[in-house]
Parts: structure tokens; C-alpha cells; sequence
């Protein structure tokens, strides 16, 4: 089940989905790695645009909340504005191998995009407590496989994809995603989010508005404590799309509205946690694109909605978010990895019924 579907009162409307596919064209995939004692992780694709149009650039900004991490191609972002090429996330050591698949990816289907340059955005966050990190385990053929597996509608969630070994408020974490819909006069668009949730610390952790880490077990009594890493360390990587029309500086601000979403769950941002954001806008389809037939200067255009009129969209941003992160525990399950370090799922039941004697 889905924290929704638990009877958690969260506001605002999903979609149909309730997931970033829910933006029309947006894709995502997972390569799940798990094997041995010690091998707990993967890789994610998130693609803005179907495979046809991916080449296409959109209005993008990003945001970092604390830089104890990485996510690449963003240098670029800020110089231009524009993003494209699928989005990939995974673990700290695996950034190398996924920047080249989504390279290889691109000479294979669009190789007039690779006779150029390319600066793709691979996202990361620490799975090294479950996952040997360390070791080769994540190539470029499985970030070819993720992007080949993107797919529209439901998206999995848990420990899958990048999000295969990592831990959330010191429970099993992982992926999350969730969308809500904006009315805009008589349209209606999509803000979706997408989480890779390794962070926070077990007393940090709250639940609409209830404060149940305090309250839930320290941990499996049979288990390793995390005393290797502090608590509230890990990361958590954020991506938002939306089919609104905005322009780069607007995407921007939606990467901002981020945080506000991460603390309403509890965190206070950890030092030791990278958190950076990255929103994007499918609108515009055909706007920002690299240069003008020879010898014929040009113009481009780009439609967006008034700064005046932005707020419901940051309010978008901030619900799902917080509710990507609850679907990502919810989904969460005890794992055994590396050293048989032992991480518990959160006690759903109990956490229904602290939510519910809260009122």
C-alpha cells in the first residue's frame, strides 16, 4: 500500500497515477541490482520527453538545499536554462558508469545528438551501509537498461532503482513518487515528483504533522545500529516535472519549494546529506533548441505563466514532495546487506495507529 491508501490525511488532488508519469511523456525506470550478501543498489531513468522527442530541450532549474552531494549537467542548467537527455540517479560511487551509458544510450538512438556534446544529469545518493559500494557492480549497460525500461504509468517504489539500498529516517527508504493536478482558468496541469529518499534521523521523523520518530523503536533489536554514520547523513536527490509552462527562473523556484516539502516529513537538512533538487517543464516543446538553419538568425519564443500567478504550483510542489517521501517508506522493506547489516521497514501498522490516536 501507499501512505494515501493508509488513511493518512495529505492534501491536495493526485493524479490519476499519482506519480510523476502522470505529466504526459514523462517515463521513468529502474535497474535493480541485488545479489550476494552485499550487492543492494541500481540506477533510475526519468525521462522528460518520450524516446522520440528526448533530444528536445525543456526549461529546467535546480536547487541545492546542502551540497554534500552531486548531480552533474547542472552547470549547464544554469548557464541555459534547458535540460535534456534522461535523468538518471544512483549511488555515490556510480556516477562514472551512468554518465557513460547515458551517453552510449544516446549514440545508439539518437545519433545525431551524439556527433555533439553532451552534459548529462546523474544524480547520486550514499548507499555504501547495505551496498558494497565500493565494488563494480553498477555499469554503463545498466544505465542503458534503466532508460530502456522507462515506462508511463505506475512507478514502483521501495527499494528499486537507485533507491535499492538506501535508508530514510534510519528505516528502509527508496523511492518515492507522487503528483498533484493545478487548475490554471479552464486548464488543468500535472506537477509530479520524484524522490530518492536516504536521509533523516529517526527522532527527526513525522508524519502529518504528528511527530511518531519519537515514538517508533530504535531500531531491530537484532540488528547493527548505524553507528558508523551520523544520523540524518545520506542524501536525498529531488525531481519535479510539470507540463506548465514556465520559464527556467520558474523552474528554479519549484526546486526551491522543495526543502518546504522534505520538512514537513521532519528533517532539518543534516550537514552530512547532499539535497539538491532539479525541476523541469515539458511545455514549450520546441523552444530552446541548439541554434538556426545557416545564415538565418532567429528568435525563440517561450510561453509561461505569470509570477503572479506561481503560488499554486509551489503548493503543488510542497505536498508532493512531502508525500514521495511517505510513499517511499511505506514501500520500504527490512533488508539484510553488506556485513549483514539488517535495516527494518517502518512499522505501518503502528504508524497508522499513532497517526489515528492523534486525530
Amino acid at each position: 500500500m501507499r501512505a494515501r491508501e493508509l488513511g493518512l490525511p495529505l492534501t491536495g488532488t493526485t493524479g490519476p497515477d499519482n506519480a510523476i508519469t502522470d505529466v504526459p511523456g514523462v517515463e521513468v525506470g529502474y535497474t535493480t541490482l541485488v545479489g550476494g550478501d552485499s550487492v543492494r543498489t541500481g540506477v533510475t531513468a526519468i525521462l522528460p520527453r518520450p524516446r522520440a522527442e528526448i533530444p528536445l530541450p525543456c526549461t529546467a532549474g535546480w536547487y541545492s538545499l546542502n551540497g554534500n552531494g552531486e548531480m552533474t549537467g547542472t552547470t549547464w542548467i544554469t548557464e541555459t536554462g534547458a535540460l535534456r537527455l534522461p535523468v538518471m540517479i544512483t549511488n555515490t560511487h556510480a556516477v562514472g558508469p551512468v554518465h557513460r551509458g547515458v551517453i552510449d544510450w544516446t549514440l545508439r538512438t539518437h545519433p545525431a545528438v551524439g556527433a555533439e556534446w553532451m552534459l548529462p544529469v546523474v544524480a547520486e545518493t550514499y548507499d555504501g551501509y547495505l551496498n558494497d559500494i565500493n565494488g563494480p557492480w553498477v555499469q554503463s549497460e545498466h544505465a542503458v537498461a534503466a532508460i530502456d525500461a522507462a515506462a508511463p504509468g505506475p512507478v514502483a517504489e521501495g527499494s528499486v532503482g537507485g533507491g535499492t539500498g538506501m535508508i530514510c529516517y534510519e528505516f528502509k527508504g527508496g523511492s518515492g513518487t507522487s503528483s498533484r493536478l493545478v487548475s490554471y482558468g479552464e486548464t488543468t496541469y500535472t506537477v509530479g515528483v520524484f524522490v530518492q529518499a536516504n536521509f533523516g534521523g529517526r527522532e527527526e521523523l513525522t508524519v502529518c504533522g504528528v511527530p511518531v520518530g519519537r515514538q517508533l523503536p530504535k531500531g531491530d533489536p537484532n540488528s547493527e545500529r548505524r553507528a558508523d554514520i551520523p544520523p540524518g547523513a545520506g542524501s536525498v536527490i529531488v525531481i519535479v516535472a510539470t507540463d506548465a509552462p514556465l520559464l527556467p527562473g520558474q523552474c528554479t523556484a519549484l526546486a526551491r519549494r522543495v526543502p518546504l516539502g522534505l520538512a514537513r516529513t521532519g528533517t532539518a537538512g543534516s550537514i552530512f546529506s547532499g539535497d539538491i533538487f532539479l525541476a523541469f517543464s515539458t511545455a514549450n516543446k520546441g523552444s530552446l533548441a541548439a541554434g538556426f538553419p545557416k545564415g538565418e538568425p532567429g528568435y525563440d519564443h517561450l510561453r509561461f505563466i505569470p509570477w503572479n500567478r506561481i503560488d499554486p504550483f509551489h503548493s503543488a510542489v510542497v505536498e508532493a514532495t512531502e508525500e514521495a517521501v511517505l510513499n517511499a517508506l511505506v514501500a520500504g522493506r527490512t533488508m539484510v546487506g553488506r556485513d549483514g547489516r539488517r535495516i527494518s521497514g517502518i512499522p505501518v501498522d503502528r504508524l497508522v495507529e499513532m497517526i489515528t490516536r492523534a486525530g
